[in-house]
Parts: structure tokens; C-alpha cells; sequence
């Protein structure tokens, strides 16, 4: 599962970076520039680069976090194969 979820999460934060990385530079052009009719349009969505730029990093989190996460779940795996080989030792 961890799989699946790891490929789709990499490909959502992709396209999340897409418009992302070009929201921002707008939004510093557009208060730049200073035209009335554009900074009057652009307050309407003025919060959609700071929700991409969370949803990134969460996402950026996970997959940064992932490989610890996979590598727990392989330690929960194998440890009680090994309590068991153990234990038939030392009968």
C-alpha cells in the first residue's frame, strides 16, 4: 500500500509544483506593476499561491518522511521472525 500511495503522492506534488511555481512569480509581478484593474483581480485568488505552498509541503513532508516510514514497517516485519529463531535455539 505504502507503494501506491508513495507513486500517487510523487505525482500530485508534481503538478502541485506546476502552478505553484508560476503563481507566485505572477503574484510578485502583478503587486509590482501597480495597475488598479490587475491587483483589484488577483484579490480574489491572492490566497491560492499560500494554499499550493502548504499543500507542497505536506506532501513534500510525506514523501520526505517516507523512506523512515518504510523502513519501520520492514523492523516490525522481521523482528518476530527473529524472537522465534531465538527461542528455538535455546530449546
Amino acid at each position: 500500500m505504502t507503494k501506491l500511495l508513495a507513486k500517487w503522492f510523487r505525482k500530485f506534488h508534481r503538478w502541485i509544483a506546476v502552478p505553484t511555481a508560476l503563481a507566485i512569480p505572477a503574484a510578485l509581478v502583478i503587486k509590482l506593476i501597480g495597475d488598479p484593474e490587475l491587483k483589484s483581480m488577483w484579490e480574489k485568488i491572492d490566497n491560492l499561491p499560500s494554499i499550493l505552498m502548504l499543500i507542497m509541503a505536506l506532501s513534500g513532508a510525506y514523501l520526505f518522511l517516507l523512506p523512515y516510514i518504510v523502513k519501520g514497517q520492514r523492523k516490525k516485519k522481521t523482528v518476530p521472525n527473529h524472537e522465534v529463531d531465538n527461542q528455538l535455539k535455546r530449546k
